[in-house]
């Protein structure tokens, strides 16, 4: 019996969104290590520029496309799928990384327009891409798609409220398509961080009260890394995890277990 290379990416296009910065860029970097084509999408076309040239020049030309997309257009999104396909042929993992948080406080604080793009860039947005994606994927009988929710999704925050409410609906999205897709054999999957030192979060770490109150009570006493957790993504993207669907892998130091007397 021969076992595949339970790592190994060669030969597969990965779509990582949010991926100039923070876990989208220690994501889409681990993939191409792994040898994975990789498209890298943010908002601002420089800053993708930025880092299909530098995964270029470590893994050689040709590895690495930028196609800059804001999320909260339904035609940018279909612009990203479009240009991926025809640069690399075929798309066979998406990563769906990029999110937003425009609010810090409770939640009869919010404004409507402020919670309706939380839920449209971190849940509908998603949607979006994945119903452009899969349909290949299906056709195929294969592929892996990945949404980076968070463990706010499984906890109650009076700061982040409608973010957390967000990732919670992103945890049943990858369960429902899960189970529309495993059929065919397309697996879907959520990666759940705890809080990690990126742009994105620096209102929670640089906070010393939030930070000290997340560190004291998580068993490794810190917050994570960016590329701590761009190794869920390659599992869920490669061979190692062609039996898990549907389920949320929580990277987050032990947080959510938390540490009593």
């Amino acid at each position: 019996m021969t076992c595949p290379r339970l790592f190994d990416l060669t030969g597969k296009v990965a779509i990582i969104t949010g991926s100039s910065r923070g876990i989208g860029l220690a994501i889409a970097a681990a993939l191409a290590e792994h040898g994975a084509k990789v498209v890298i999408s943010s908002r601002k076309q420089d800053a993708c520029d930025e880092v299909a040239h530098a995964i270029n020049a470590q893994h050689g030309e040709g590895r690495a496309i930028a196609v800059a997309a804001n999320i909260s257009s339904k035609d940018d999104l279909q612009h990203l799928v479009d240009e991926s396909r025809r640069a690399f042929g075929r798309i066979d993992v998406l990563v769906c990384n990029a999110a937003s948080n425009p609010y810090y406080g409770p939640m009869a604080g919010i404004s409507d327009d402020q919670f309706r793009k939380v839920l449209e860039n971190n849940v509908i947005a998603n949607h979006w891409l994945i119903s452009m994606v899969a349909p290949e994927m299906l056709e195929r009988g294969e592929g892996s798609i990945i949404i980076v929710s968070s463990i706010g999704g499984l906890t109650s925050s009076t700061m982040i409220g409608a973010y957390n409410i967000s990732k919670a609906a992103d945890f049943q999205l990858a369960r429902n398509l899960a189970a529309e897709f495993g059929p065919k054999g397309v697996r879907v999957n959520c990666i759940a961080p705890g809080l990690v030192k990126t742009d994105f979060a620096r209102a929670l770490w640089e906070n010393p009260d939030t930070l000290k109150a997340v560190t004291r009570s998580t068993p490794l006493r810190r917050i994570g890394e960016p590329h701590e957790i761009a190794g869920a993504a390659v599992y869920l993207a490669s061979p190692a995890s062609t039996f898990m669907t549907g389920q949320a892998m929580i990277v987050d130091g032990g947080s959510t277990i938390g540490v009593g007397l």
